[in-house]
């Protein structure tokens, strides 16, 4: 079992690195790997809408890590997305990179895997970036996994992320949660329990 661990911030060993790799401890301890993608060094394109990926099965643009990112996550079971705060909402690396991520992949790969979002702030806007990558996971039929607060921690470096203590026990919860329900998935398979029949998608135009 592996959960992917996506990294939105164009510092790789800053906070949100931090936040993962609190859970990506947990998540060892409870057997289950984790698949590390750093997004936020480098340029990425956002989603022009080319529809080139209903046919060939991957984005048109292949100079980032996105179509990488794509294969490896048909082989795990869940995802966690971790972004700073930028003007209140998540990093504009992360954004570019979920839209064309979601846009693109097979829904049937993604659909029913555990999705969980993280933020790092420094002082506000924790919440409106929470609410905007959890979006992408309603929109996909991906559970979202909670935890005891809203996951977000607080501070300016790692240092000052370890301290808020509150926040880095809300990261250990989420991911225990993450664990069982990835778990209990994986039982639910085993004993025969199907996932549910899929309707085909009917779309609806408000004007036409």
């Amino acid at each position: 079992m592996k959960v992917m661990l996506i990294n939105g911030s164009p510092h790789k060993n800053g906070c949100c690195f931090t936040a993962l790799e609190e859970i990506s401890g947990v998540l060892k301890n409870n057997g289950i790997e984790s698949e590390w993608v750093w997004v936020g060094n480098k340029p990425v394109a956002g989603c022009i809408g080319c529809g080139s990926c209903k046919t060939t099965g991957k984005c048109i643009f292949g100079e980032d890590s996105l179509n990488e990112a794509d294969e490896k996550f048909k082989e795990c079971d869940g995802m966690i997305l971790a972004s700073p705060v930028h003007y209140a909402s998540a990093s504009g690396a992360i954004t570019s990179f979920m839209d064309r991520f979601f846009y693109s992949c097979n829904k049937a790969d993604v659909r029913l895997k555990p999705g969980a979002s993280i933020i790092s702030c420094r002082r506000g806007g924790a919440s409106a970036a929470f609410d905007q990558l959890n979006k992408y996971f309603t929109i996909c039929q991906m559970p979202i996994v909670a935890s005891n607060y809203w996951n977000q921690i607080h501070g300016n470096t790692p240092e000052e992320v370890k301290q808020d203590l509150e926040g880095m026990q809300t990261m250990r919860i989420l991911a225990n949660n993450m664990a069982f329900l990835i778990k209990a998935i994986k039982a639910a398979k085993e004993s025969g329990l199907d996932f549910p029949v899929e309707e085909e998608k009917v779309i609806t135009n408000f004007i036409r």
